[in-house]
């Protein structure tokens, strides 16, 4: 397998550490708000990428942080009249019900900030000591001067970095572009002791930290959006290296930024869409859909035309499954099941390209036309009960690396399925014995029921409209 590598922007063979076992490290959210859309798309790619590997036959060690405290928690706990700790706790919770609904599957680890302080103390010490850093007025900085290959993964002179920043320029810093390690606290804030006195971790401390302790100084994977390439990923960079003195990860992969409507998210433009907005509108099962019909590095715009673009080919796909289903599951109640077959299907290819498409740097909208090609001809090719049921095993497998049907199957049995079968039963002898008056009356109460019923070669199936 190939990925482009930010740091040296190639496609590069992935060589684990250890052979069979892939370390991934998924910069995740600071927790003071329902993650948005923006958020959603790494969450999305990244799980979808340890699924692959993991098919592959790959042990994945998959870590995810959350940033527990920063600024932006401290205002949200000010203003609600509550603690830090509470406003994580809840947005933490409100996380899981988010991404567990767009099928992401929980990390090994969900390390936290605040669980990590006595790490983050020790690696800033190493810092200080080896005259990377400096205790200034209760802060600590990492002194970026004395990292030469500060920018090299952003690919950007030091000072293009500087024009581009939003730099805190202080009094208190050797250099602008030098960045908080620890932060003294202020009346009322959270704080832990410390050598330096009473204060906080900074934001980009903590990823090294949490990576170092439990991968070790290097790992196989770093991910994240391109967003936070500069500075956070630039600034773990130089801390992990300057304190380890090896690299701190072989690979660096980063996604595409999202707009909305062809215009930078962005609350004061009226923009801003949490997933949880998204998905009352359009459904979480068609979020993950949109996030993977596109190669993970492309931008791409988010708009309820797209989105409905993204249902209508999930449903596709939906649909083709359900007939199979249903055609393999009449020949087994029919007793149908000799072997015997007409379909002669290449699924073993299908499987080859699959793999070809995400091997070349994860392409999962190559990948997604593969699945619609096979759709394609399972539904012209397949009817009888052993070739849907080969069909049915080969489309599941492709789907499920990508995660791209679980509500369904989460949901698959309903409140009115026995009533909803007797009806069909009943409409099924009324057409036999030609009460059509009674079928067509019985067809009126399924419309009303919400049923669609499709008569096919293989008896009436159902499904909800």
């Amino acid at each position: 397998m190939k990925l482009h590598n930010t740091m040296t922007m190639k496609k590069e063979e992935l060589i684990p550490i250890e052979p069979g076992r892939v370390r991934i490290y998924a910069c995740g959210p600071t927790v003071y708000n329902l993650i948005h859309i923006g958020n959603a798309r790494p969450i999305i790619v990244f799980d979808a990428l340890r699924r692959y590997l993991e098919y592959r036959g790959y042990e994945v060690k998959f870590v995810q942080n959350f940033t527990d405290i920063d600024d932006k928690i401290i205002n949200r706990a000010a203003e609600e009249g509550v603690s830090s700790a509470e406003i994580a706790e809840k947005y933490i919770t409100e996380y899981f019900t988010d991404a567990r609904a767009l099928g992401v599957r929980d990390a090994n680890v969900h390390p936290r900030a605040t669980e990590t302080v006595d790490d983050i103390i020790a690696l800033i010490t190493t810092l200080i000591d080896g005259g990377k850093a400096y205790v200034s007025d209760g802060d600590v900085y990492f002194r970026v001067d004395s990292f030469p290959e500060y920018g090299k993964l952003s690919h950007q002179p030091r000072d293009a970095l500087l024009a581009g920043a939003r730099v805190d320029v202080s009094e208190i810093k050797e250099n602008p572009m030098d960045f908080a390690l620890w932060k003294a606290s202020k009346p009322g804030e959270p704080f832990w002791e410390s050598p330096w006195g009473r204060g906080r971790p900074g934001w980009h401390i903590e990823c090294s930290a949490m990576n170092n302790k439990i991968f070790g100084p290097t790992l196989d994977i770093h991910c994240g959006g391109q967003d936070i390439m500069f500075p956070h990923h630039e600034n773990e960079i130089a801390q992990s290296e300057s304190a380890s003195g090896q690299p701190f990860a072989h690979c660096w992969l980063h996604n595409g930024m999202i707009t909305v409507d062809g215009k930078k998210m962005s609350k004061s433009l009226g923009n801003f869409f949490t997933v949880r907005d998204a998905a009352e509108a359009y459904g979480y099962e068609n979020i993950r859909m949109f996030m993977l019909m596109s190669h993970y590095r492309s931008p791409i715009n988010y708009s309820g035309e797209i989105l409905m673009q993204a249902k209508a080919a999930l449903e596709r796909i939906k649909t083709a499954r359900e007939r199979l289903l249903f055609i393999s599951e009449s020949g087994a109640e029919a007793g149908a099941d000799d072997g015997s077959g007409s379909a002669d299907i290449d699924f073993a290819r299908y499987r080859e390209r699959f793999a070809e498409a995400l091997d070349d740097d994860f392409n999962t909208a190559d990948a997604i036309s593969v699945i619609f090609e096979l759709v394609r001809e399972v539904n012209t090719a397949v009817s009888a009960p052993q070739d849907a049921r080969a069909a049915l095993d080969a489309l599941d497998e492709l789907v499920n690396v990508l995660g791209l049907i679980y509500g369904d199957k989460a949901d698959s049995t309903d409140a009115d399925a026995e009533k909803i079968d007797a009806l069909i039963s009943e409409r099924a002898e009324a057409r036999a014995t030609k009460n059509w008056a009674r079928a067509d009356e019985i067809r009126d109460i399924l419309n009303e029921l919400g049923v669609v019923v499709e008569d096919t070669p293989q008896g009436a199936r159902w499904k909800r409209g």
